[in-house]
């Protein structure tokens, strides 16, 4: 079974992001049943999804875990879906890493408005609280980079017909971005990998 990992590079002002660094440690694992690929992902709209795709055609995977940073979450939240929409609020001062802003587009202007995960996100989560790692479901994937990968990736599987399945999972601040910021809620980098692992696990189950 092949599965592709993807993760971004940090964007928003932060010398890292945690998912990058699960990237790399990921593809030393050794799954029994599985080849792991992985790739690594530009924070800036449309082009995640385009190399994200690119990296899918060339691989064909029978399933696909993007990871994301979600800085202030207490846990690791498998997303269960992904809408159709690309927007920075204007209130906010950041937009992606060429600082593209767009707001009230749609990913796919004749895509469905949401698509669900095609991961067993109820399975994966029960599966690391059982093993102590903090977990939960989340039912919005945000209107960022992490819901255009995802919303790209559903739609792609659907437009296909694809048999392969994919989703996305956002992660929290490490303990090293925290470090700076001690009130931000973090998690070790061992811990997410162990959660990273054991949602691989769950689907070669």
């Amino acid at each position: 079974m092949k599965i592709l990992v993807t993760a971004f590079e940090p964007f928003g002002g932060d010398s890292i992001n945690p998912t990058e660094k699960l990237l790399k440690d990921i593809g030393k694992e050794r799954f029994d049943g599985a080849e792991i690929h992985t790739r690594l992902l530009p924070v800036v709209f449309d082009e995640c999804a385009d190399k994200l795709l690119e990296t899918v055609e060339a691989i064909r995977p029978d399933a696909v875990i993007c990871c994301g940073l979600a800085s202030g979450r207490t846990s690791i939240t498998p997303e269960q879906i992904a809408i159709n929409l690309k927007e920075v609020p204007k209130e906010s001062s950041v937009g992606d890493n060429k600082g593209n802003r767009p707001y009230d587009e749609r990913v796919n202007p004749e895509g469905p408005d949401g698509l669900f995960s095609l991961l067993p996100v109820r399975e994966m989560v029960e599966k690391m609280k059982e093993q102590g790692i903090p977990a939960s479901i989340s039912y919005s994937a945000g209107t960022f980079i992490c819901n255009n990968t995802m919303y790209a990736l559903l739609d792609y599987i659907r437009t296909n017909r694809l048999s392969m399945i994919g989703g996305f999972v956002h992660f929290p601040a490490s303990e090293e971005m925290a470090a700076s910021k001690p009130s931000l809620p973090s998690l070790s980098h061992d811990t997410m990998l162990k959660g990273l692992k054991t949602m691989i696990q769950t689907i070669l189950n």
